[in-house]
């Protein structure tokens, strides 16, 4: 899979990738089923550090300050990470599996979702770093955020949407406009909305403002599926990802592939050459000119003989990613 402008991250984790970030060009973040969490440095493509939690590691994210990484998975622990020390702590626990982490640079704090049906979050500067505990009513399958809402996914197909100035209650409660389980969401960086993916090869793009006028904006279509032998195989669509500078999105999924869609004008701009296995993770760097992309078996069709779980960096051309203006 290397190219001009694509390479592989080495040494790949030995395990399924769970989550990619990447933060200021420099550094790729990368969670494991293998237990690990490791920091990359793109520009020399080496391994910069890496530690460990008790089981898989299901959720990685960076603080805002660009220092600390933060980390959840199976062992219900929350740890965060000093780059610069290369120390660790764990920050507090959940009751079931941890399944997303996310920060806030609005209110420089940490946001943890579990099985165990709660929202936690945490002040890392604090001694005791818990501040308060929310309940979602069911296991959190996805979360994301921008500069003022939390978007949570739970089981059920159930949406929930947070004010991060005031999380003591949802501003909005919704069920998926998706007809099967939600797999990934992914909030749209202008403050619009958010666009969701489920397990059934379907995209919802959604916006927040409750209006029937804008509400009448919102769509799903079908993606991720192939005719093969003349029946319609339908893959989950495991990631998704939004381009920061042009606010289009990518989808990973199962098939292996990697699309990039134009959501304000319902087109499709680019499709990739398909990877070894099913794309598990997606990340844009914050100037969008670079696209993580986790090739890693996500074990939709059970245990069999996979491709080696690997992360490769696409450096991303501009015609990939920018919509494309509209014709009269």
């Amino acid at each position: 899979m290397a190219s001009a402008n694509q390479h592989e991250v080495l040494p790949a984790p030995s395990d399924g990738v769970s989550q990619l970030r990447i933060q200021s060009n420099r550094f790729l973040l990368a969670s494991s089923w293998d237990s690990q969490v490791r920091l990359y440095d793109i520009s020399s493509n080496t391994l910069k550090a890496s530690y460990s939690h008790k089981a898989a590691v299901l959720d990685c994210v960076f603080a805002s300050d660009r220092l600390v990484t933060y980390s959840g998975g199976i062992d219900r622990e929350v740890k965060s990470f000093e780059i610069n020390t290369e120390s660790e702590q764990v920050l507090g626990q959940h009751e079931k599996t941890i399944r997303c982490v996310e920060f806030s640079s609005t209110t420089n704090t940490l946001y943890s979702g579990s099985w165990d049906a709660t929202v936690k979050q945490w002040d890392p500067r604090q001694k005791s770093a818990l501040v308060d505990t929310y309940n979602v009513e069911d296991r959190v399958f996805t979360m994301s955020l921008n500069s003022e809402k939390l978007v949570v996914g739970t089981a059920n197909r159930q949406i929930l949407i947070f004010d991060l100035r005031n999380m003591s209650e949802p501003l909005q409660k919704r069920e998926s406009s998706l007809k099967y389980q939600t797999r990934t969401v992914s909030c749209n960086p202008n403050g619009s909305g958010y666009v969701l993916g489920s397990i059934e090869g379907r995209v919802a793009v959604e916006y927040f403002d409750p209006q029937p006028e804008i509400q009448s904006k919102k769509y799903a279509f079908k993606c991720h599926r192939q005719m093969v032998n003349g029946i319609d195989v339908v893959y989950p669509v495991n990631a998704i990802s939004f381009n920061p500078v042009y606010g289009t999105f990518a989808t990973g999924g199962s098939d292996g592939l990697v699309c990039v869609w134009d959501g304000e004008n319902r087109k499709r701009l680019s499709q990739y050459a398909r990877y070894p296995t099913g794309v598990s993770a997606l990340a844009f760097s914050e100037d969008g000119t670079m696209l993580a992309v986790a090739s890693s078996y996500t074990f939709e069709e059970g245990e069999k003989d996979v491709p080696p779980d690997q992360i490769f960096i696409r450096y991303v051309n501009e015609v990939e990613v920018k919509p494309k203006a509209r014709t009269a």
